[in-house]
Parts: C-alpha cells; structure tokens; sequence
C-alpha cells in the first residue's frame, strides 16, 4: 500500500462509525426508543407534505425520510440528528422539478451527495461555521415565507398555478380561488389545523399535535364527505433500487442545480446538528463525518424514488427534547416510518392536502424566532441590513444566490469595520531613549523627526486610506514608521506602503522603519516595499534603534550638533 492509499484509507477511517458509536446506542435504549417513536409521529406529515411541494409525491417524501433517515443516522456526525425532507430542501427542488422534471431531481440528489463527500474528505466542515448569523437568521426568515407561500394553493383548494416564482403562483392561486371560489372546506380545514398545531406548541411543546390535527382532518373529511382533494394512492412498500431515471445527457445542465443542493445540504445539517449540541449537555457532534453521512443519504434516497435530504432542525429539536440518548433513536424513527409505509398506505392516501398545508403553514410559522429576528434588527445597522436583504433574495432569487448575496454583503461590512480600525498615529519622542540630550536638541528632534505607529491590518480595504494620511506630513526631515502593531499585509498594503514611501523621499524627507513582524517581511520584500530602505541600512527590529540612526543621520546633514552635548548631572551646580 502506497503512502497517498495509506493516508487516504486512514481519513475514510476517521468518517466510518466506530465501536463507541455502537456502545452508545445500548446505554439507553428505552430512551431511545420512545424519543424515536415520538419523532416518527412528527416527521410523518412533514415528510407527506414536503414530498408533494416538491413535486415528486408524498412517496417521495416517505422514502428520503426513510432511506436517508437511516443511512444519515448510521454515518452522521451526531448522534441526536434526525435526517429527512425538509421545507429548505424543497424550496430549492422546485424549480429544479419544473425545469428537469422528476429525473432531473432524482440525478440532483445523487450528485449533491457526491459532492458532500468531496467535502467531507476536504476536511471543510469547519468553514461551514463562519457562515454570519444575520446570513442564516435572513436565510431562514426566507425560507418560512417561501414555504409559507408555497402552501397557498392547497390551502385554498385550488389547482397550483404554473411559474417558478413562488410570490407569483401564490398571488394567481389568491386570484383563481376569489374568482370561482370553489368551498370554504380546504380554507378552513388548513387553518384549523396551522391554529391546533401553534396552539398545542404553546401547551404542550413535546406533544404531536400535527399528527393528531391531521387525523382529525382525516376523520372529519371522510365522515362528512368533504370536497377536499386527497393524497391518493401510495405504493406500498419502497420501490426496488434503480438508476433508470439517469440521463448522461443531461447531466451538464444539472451541475449547477447539484451545487446548490450540496450547499445547503451542508448548510442546514451542521446548523441543526448545531442546535443538538445547545440543546444537550456534552454531545459535539462531528462536522466533517456529518457531511459523510449526509452524502451517503444522499446517494442512497435517490436510489429509492427520494428526494435530496438535510439535517431537519424541528425533527432534531423533538429528538433531544424526547431524551434521545444516542443514533438508534433516528434509526427507530426510520423504521416507523417504514412500517407506515408497509403497513398502513391506504390510509394516508385518504389525507386531505389541505390538511397537509396547514401542517407546513405552521411549520413555517414556527421556523421564525420572532425574539432573534428582532434583537438582530435592533444589534447594528448592518446586521439588520443583512438580515433583511438576504431574506428578500430568498424570495426573489433562490437560496444559494441569497446566500451568496448575504455572505458578500456581510463581508464587505466586516471589511469596512476592519478599515475603520486601522491608525496612523503620531508618538511623541521621549527623553528615556537612549542617549543624552538637551533641551535644544529634543526640540530640534521632535522638530525634524516625526514618528508614526500603525495599528491593524494594511490591506486592501485600508491602504488607501492609509496613503491619504501619511502624504499629509510636511515640515520634517525623518520620519519613523513604527511596524511592530502590524496584523496583516496583503499586496495592495505593501504596494500602497511603497508608494508612500517613495513619495516622502522624493520630497526630501528621509524614512527608517522598525518592529517589521517575521510574517511580514516576505510580502514587503516581495513588492518592494522596504527593499531599498534594506539595503540603505534604515530597517531596524526596535524603534530605539531606529530613533538613534534617525539623529546620527541628522548629526551628518548637520541639523544636529555633530557632537552631543553632555547633561548637567543631578545636584551639579
């Protein structure tokens, strides 16, 4: 075995699960059970109803909840993650749907979870934590009202209007319905069913109450007869593996679709696995091998009629909140679910979708911590900006490109920030340097020598800046530039360093430099920067010794004395 086979084998090590793993999941199992079965209650009408807004189905929903359910929980990097649909998800697919079809999103799902992998084995889990908090609090407000929108035709009814734009359906679905209003039944039944599953939160937060709304609807549509359409029928059982919905053709057109369903896979399962680790008192989970697994789930859902799958944090909420202990209780959750689909297909091909819409209606509503959204606006000017700018491009655009928009924003705000903070200050030159002086001389000193400290990064968010005020001294001979509080130089601050350089010396005026860090020197040699002022002798490690150099250099231009003139001693009269 080759050294780069070793290494490789032994990275793919790190991501496998493990004997502790195995250990966990027999401590507590009674815990986990129970957790799981709970979870699997919720999980049911979500992963129903992000199925058909997706476009593929509720079966669709039901495999990714069991396949990627189980196959997340065995290789994820958290023990208390609960995997499946999720509304993120399905705002991304939708356009996806329309555009390529059900083959398109199957192709998707499998080369998102290649690309998880890819990342996994880069080790980049870590990265996905700088992502600004003002980025994903907007990102998720977006999120909630896309989905939100989303559920507008079947809430009402309605036939779902074509467009990609959700904003737009949503409008067309309002006018068709006030239109040729077709009942008050589906209206009714989605709010009752949003108003029981708010209202249950509040009393009981750990109770399903969006399964128990969903029965009822179930149970009053089938009683009363009501005019609602219905799921319809569910295979029973999972269909046998396949890559029969592969098309190399097409496989191009779908890299870009793949990169943003890669990209928020990664995003929401670190968040929500995230939220597991705040929510338990010792569990961290493991970002990178939590990027395997979702890969993994992600090859393997599609396999099965599935849809790409993520982290779900309202699933993995219940799970902590339940007292899931280790993975056997997402792994009990996808067993249930398997068992719903076996076992009891006729009966949720009778749910009523507008029973489903006010499940995800509530959904939605809770996705957004009115309290953080709020205390964000309030922070800085900036975070609000964010926030607020990176929500609208979620309903505008699609996630990825809010993403982007908001990571650039955030970005340059930061930079901006940092800029503000870069100094060029004026330090005084004392009488405790090195060297006797007397009054006359320290005047001549503080006359023609001048020195200046800068504090921060020199780069390119600051260099010009920097320029503008250091080309505004006048009236010196020397000038120190004192280094040694320095974070960072980038080109464009060394470049701009040199240029300031040159500037003073074609004025006459003569530059030492001192406290150069060990980092910096490579950059400003480089770019010539300090180059010549090197191998002119005035580059020092302290700036004592560049002071002393600064006035044997007056002494010989003869501003000096050319001999100092001792201090009277203490008590001498």
């Amino acid at each position: 075995m080759s050294a780069a086979t070793g290494a490789a084998w032994a990275r793919l090590r790190t991501l496998l699960p493990g004997r502790a793993d195995l250990v966990s999941m027999g401590r507590r199992p009674r815990r986990d059970l129970l957790a799981g079965l709970t979870v699997a209650i919720v999980a049911l009408p979500l992963a129903l109803g992000f199925g058909i807004s997706s476009g593929l189905g509720a079966a669709a929903g039901l495999a990714t909840a069991v396949v990627a359910g189980a196959v997340a929980a065995v290789f994820g990097g958290s023990g208390l993650q609960v995997s499946g649909p999720t509304g993120a998800m399905t705002v991304v697919l939708v356009p996806i749907m329309h555009e390529h079809g059900a083959s398109g999103v199957l192709t998707v799902g499998l080369l998102a979870g290649l690309m998880l992998l890819a990342l996994a084995l880069a080790r980049a889990g870590r990265y996905m934590t700088l992502v600004p908090a003002p980025v994903v609090e907007g990102f998720t407000l977006g999120i909630a009202c896309v989905i939100g929108l989303q559920q507008i035709p079947a809430a009402l009814g309605v036939p779902a209007p074509d467009g990609e734009k959700v904003v737009v359906v949503a409008w067309k679905a309002v006018l068709g319905f006030t239109s040729a209003p077709s009942g008050w039944a589906a209206p009714a039944m989605a709010v009752a069913v949003a108003v029981l599953m708010l209202a249950g939160a509040r009393w009981r937060p750990t109770a399903p109450f969006s399964l128990i709304a969903v029965a009822v609807a179930t149970l009053a549509a089938e009683l009363a007869d009501l005019p609602v359409a219905r799921i319809g029928q569910i295979p029973a059982g999972l269909p046998a593996p396949s890559l029969a919905f592969l098309d190399p053709t097409a496989l191009s057109a779908l890299i870009a679709p793949a990169v943003a369903v890669a990209a928020l896979a990664a995003l929401e399962s670190l968040l929500s696995a995230s939220v597991a680790d705040g929510m338990s008192v010792s569990h961290r989970h493991d970002p990178d091998r939590e990027l395997f697994g979702q890969g993994l789930a992600n090859l393997a859902a599609p396999l099965f009629g599935g849809v790409p799958a993520t982290g779900a944090i309202a699933r993995t909420a219940v799970n902590v909140r339940s007292g899931a202990h280790s993975r056997l209780a997402a792994l009990v959750h996808a067993a249930v679910l398997g068992l719903i689909v076996f076992a009891a297909a006729g009966v949720v091909a009778k749910i009523p979708l507008a029973a489903l819409a006010g499940v995800l209606l509530a959904t939605s509503v809770r996705m957004v911590e009115v309290g953080s959204v709020a205390a964000m606006l309030r922070s800085t000017r900036g975070d609000a900006v964010v926030l607020v700018l990176t929500a609208l491009a979620t309903l505008v655009l699609d996630l990825v490109q809010a993403v982007i928009l908001g990571l650039l924003v955030a970005g340059g705000l930061a930079l901006r920030a940092i800029a503000r903070d870069v100094r060029l200050e004026t330090v005084p030159l004392r009488p405790d340097l090195p060297g006797d002086h007397t009054d006359a001389e320290h005047a001549l000193l503080a006359e023609h020598i001048v020195a200046y400290r800068l504090d921060g990064p020199l780069f390119f968010a600051a260099a010009h800046r920097f320029l503008l005020q250091l080309s505004e001294v006048a009236d010196v001979s020397v000038v120190v530039l004192r280094m040694s509080r320095v974070t960072t130089v980038d080109a464009s601050g060394a470049l701009v360093l040199a240029d300031a350089i040159t500037r003073l010396q074609r004025r006459g005026i003569t530059v030492y430099v001192s406290g150069i860090r060990d980092g910096h020197h490579q950059p400003l040699h480089a770019l010539g920067a300090i180059a010549r002022l090197d191998q002119a002798g005035h580059v020092f490690a302290t700036t004592p010794q560049a002071i002393a150099a600064a006035r044997d250099h007056l002494r010989h231009a003869g501003v000096l004395p050319a001999t100092p003139v001792p201090a009277t001693p203490p008590g001498a009269s």
